[in-house]
């Protein structure tokens, strides 16, 4: 260890900060790849207009003067299908993340009323056992958050699904009453594995590659239409810089439906915790 950990204990190795550093990358990728791509996007906006006005090779991108306004679209219109696909992945594992919780909820509401039918002392157990796991899952959001998960939930998740199975609960409220509420338990397992896979979720950057390369290209081909009019190709791919960077920004901080700023909450969870203890 380096002499001076001896003097400073507050010293931490440099392997030991680059372990944090590639956790905390892998955790909140999304934010580094948003901020890359408006500073990215601004960089090239300045790198272009210097090499097209003021480089050595200024006079030979003016002879590329003559090239047709509609040229642009070709490549604009990839380029915006890409952002566009890209843009719905992000917004439907959100809404995927959203009807997991409802339906996670709505499955423990269910088991909730089911369990009327049993006899008083079945029915505190089923209920208590409602209780710690919805307290549970509640509780690992935080996790999810960092895209990790509560091995307390799978614990008390599959405390459940055996108190479901159990004979008492065939004896006391019948075989379909039991099919049923083993469907729901199904269900909430489904729908947290589901939730948990989301959070887990990271960016594909091939993907972003891609649309990146295409953003590039457009930026390139709006400076060449206006190559001999600086003030004009300058203002063009600035307006165009300030559409495409903080569109793709806002797609791209999306990417875990568990974080901010559109992070989807245990509200439903809570609600069905809520009503569990008022019974």
């Amino acid at each position: 260890m380096c002499r001076h950990t001896r003097c400073c204990p507050r010293l931490i190795p440099f392997a030991q900060q680059a372990r944090m550093f590639q956790t905390s990358w892998q955790t909140y990728d999304h934010y580094g790849y948003a901020v890359i791509a408006v500073a990215g996007t601004f960089a090239a906006v300045a790198a272009l207009h210097w090499l097209v006005q003021r480089s050595r090779w200024a006079s030979w991108a003016r002879s590329l003067n003559g090239v047709a306004p509609p040229f642009i679209n070709i490549i604009g219109v990839l380029f915006a299908l890409t952002l566009a696909f890209l843009g719905n992945d992000t917004w439907s594992a959100h809404d995927r993340a959203m009807r997991s919780v409802y339906r996670e909820a709505e499955a423990l509401r269910s088991i909730a009323v089911l369990s009327q039918t049993l006899p008083a002392l079945l029915q505190e157990r089923l209920r208590a056992a409602l209780v710690g796991y919805a307290s549970a899952s509640v509780d690992e959001w935080q996790l999810l958050a960092r895209r990790a998960e509560s091995s307390t939930v799978v614990e008390r998740a599959d405390a459940l699904l055996i108190l479901l199975a159990s004979s008492e609960i065939e004896k006391t409220a019948g075989a379909n009453v039991q099919a049923l509420l083993l469907r729901k338990i199904s269900e909430i397992r489904d729908e947290r594995d589901q939730r948990v896979a989301l959070s887990q979720t990271h960016v594909n950057p091939l993907k972003w590659l891609g649309m990146a390369f295409l953003g590039l290209l457009t930026l390139l081909s709006i400076a060449v239409v206006h190559v001999d009019r600086a003030r004009a190709a300058l203002v063009s791919v600035i307006l165009f810089a300030l559409a495409a960077a903080p569109t793709a920004a806002i797609v791209l901080v999306q990417g875990n439906p568990f974080q901010y700023p559109t992070d989807v909450t245990p509200a439903p969870i809570e609600a069905a915790v809520a009503g569990l203890h008022s019974r």
